[in-house]
């Protein structure tokens, strides 16, 4: 017997999966459950950062950095992470300017965070970026 042409409610199945919410609503279908995978691997593909190819990594990670570090690591006022590099000694504070980042430093802060800094996950700034924000930064 196979899932494709099992009624909902089907006494062959265990009742707890008869009575469900999702299957009485039609939401949990053996189309879906093959489905979903694909559906998340095209838009997870849709979703990774697409470089020029023309860019080098450093450039690419200029791109990343103005979107995920600049707004706290920049320049002026109102930026968090430079005020605490300030207040820690660090000099210069502001991230671009800096010659003592090594890639391992970037590659902790970015993913387990640092004092008040929040920890980035994959999902959020994939490796593929964090490696272009450490060329860009680095590459002095």
């Amino acid at each position: 017997m196979t899932r494709d042409c099992t009624p909902v409610g089907s006494l062959s199945e265990p009742q707890s999966a008869r009575f469900s919410p999702a299957r009485q609503r039609g939401v949990f279908t053996p189309a879906l459950t093959r489905t979903a995978p694909k559906v998340m691997i095209l838009l997870l593909a849709i979703a990774a950062p697409a470089f020029p190819a023309d860019q080098t990594p450093a450039e690419q990670g200029r791109a990343v950095y103005q979107k995920w570090c600049a707004p706290c690591h920049g320049t002026g006022l109102g930026k968090p992470g430079t005020a605490a590099a300030t207040a820690h000694g660090a000099k210069p504070a502001v991230l671009e300017e800096r010659t003592d980042l090594t890639p391992k430093m970037l590659e902790t802060a970015v993913r387990k965070g640092e004092s008040f800094m929040p920890r980035f996950r994959k999902t959020e700034v994939s490796n593929t970026e964090l490696a272009a924000i450490v060329a860009y930064l680095t590459h002095k």
